[in-house]
């Protein structure tokens, strides 16, 4: 088997299985009871905190632990447009292809009386700096732009808008839970106010991440209860799994540099051998991109049938994000690119990872071209393209 969907989950590194298992057998406390098990737990999870703030130069206490990026972004959003409002500011600006947490959030904010403006992402995936400073106004309270899009893997200019939002003084956040652990991340340098971030993107485990929030930021609660993370964010902390996040991203970062050469040279081969497919297109930039992600659109095919194929081969892949692969309409990613509906719908997103090989790539190469030819000769929407009957479009 070829696990090609890392931007979906990845599997959890042999140090951070490790990590959790010998925080659940040695260090069960309760990490609030004042007892000797529950301060050592204590210990761990502000190690934790500790090593996971150097990673992005932040201060420890800027680091809240969460159930993993989209309760983080919640958490972000809603804080900022609270303290927006308090000053008479409800206006909040992000783009058309941020993930369903950062959208389905401002919606709500959008029916409790705030105004949204989506700036437009460009054909290569791109968000324009100027687009963004050109949307804000007097009573915007929040910037969200998230760092990497988590279908096409564009990496955005998240340091240029940070600026833009450090010299408005308006508040900047980023989900940042595709980029962290492959893009290294400062916040300090990058002007980034609030960042969020899930452990199962980066080899950690699932159902655990955390929000970066600069200091003389105040935090709306999401969960009422106890006074865990400083009164923030109740319910007792998920110590093991912060045990194991901090190390699986101290493993991603120090790699970070290695990968890229190595995964991103693999990214590069597919990248080249499947654009020799006739009537297909790379999404995004093949530059400015994740160095796992490679994102296609095929012509006259059905995504769907495209996976359910490569299932059968042995290579597990998307069409884009899993939170949206049980909808049948197109990705709203694909869309805010330009892709046509027809077009949107054979889409193939392949996020591989650091045990990929050469001969991995070759079969994918083989086996994706194998598939789109198979597919295309019986459809029917290929048979009219090829008839003359339609125009391509790629």
């Amino acid at each position: 088997m070829i696990y090609a969907d890392n931007a979906a989950t990845t599997k959890m590194s042999e140090k951070a299985i490790n990590t959790m298992v010998a925080m659940m057998n040695e260090t069960y406390g309760n990490p609030s009871s004042l007892y000797e098990v529950g301060q050592k737990a204590k210990e761990v999870l502000e190690d934790a905190r500790k090593q996971i703030a150097e990673k992005i130069n932040a201060d420890p206490k800027e680091i809240y632990f969460t159930s993993g990026g989209s309760e983080a972004d919640n958490q972000a959003i809603l804080s900022a447009a609270k303290l927006g409002e308090k000053d008479g500011k409800k206006h909040i600006v992000s783009s058309v292809f941020e993930h369903h947490a950062v959208l389905h959030t401002l919606e709500r904010l959008k029916k409790e009386g705030f105004e949204i403006t989506l700036v437009e992402v460009h054909d290569d995936g791109l968000v324009r700096p100027e687009e963004v400073e050109a949307a804000l106004r007097d009573d915007t309270c929040l910037v969200t732009i998230m760092y990497a899009n988590n279908e096409i893997g564009t990496i955005q200019p998240i340091k240029e808008i940070g600026e833009i939002c450090r010299k408005r003084n308006i508040l900047f956040h980023t989900d940042a839970v595709q980029a962290i652990g492959h893009v290294p991340i400062d916040v300090e340098k990058e002007n980034i106010d609030m960042l969020s971030a899930s452990a199962h993107k980066f080899h950690g485990p699932k159902g655990v991440g955390f929000l970066y929030v600069k200091r003389g930021i105040r935090l709306t609660n999401l969960i009422e209860g106890g006074a865990q993370e400083r009164g923030k964010r109740a319910g007792t902390e998920n110590v093991p799994g912060i045990a194991a996040m901090a190390v699986a991203l101290e493993d991603a970062c120090r790699n970070i540099e290695k990968n890229a050469k190595n995964v991103g040279e693999k990214r590069d081969k597919l990248i080249k051998a499947l654009g020799e497919i006739p009537h297909s297109a790379l999404n995004g930039d093949s530059t400015k991109r994740l160095y796992g992600n490679v994102s296609f659109c095929f012509e006259g095919i059905e995504g769907e049938s495209l996976l359910l194929l490569l299932d059968d081969k042995g290579i597990q892949a998307s069409s884009g994000s899993a939170c949206t692969s049980g909808s049948l309409d197109p990705s709203h990613v694909m869309l805010a690119i330009g892709r046509p509906h027809e077009v949107a719908h054979g889409s193939l997103r392949l996020s591989i990872g650091d045990d990929i090989t050469d001969k991995d790539v070759d079969y994918i190469v083989d086996s994706v071209k194998e598939v789109v030819e198979y597919l295309r000769g019986i459809s029917p929407v290929w048979g009219d393209l090829k008839a003359g009957n339609r125009e391509y479009i790629l």
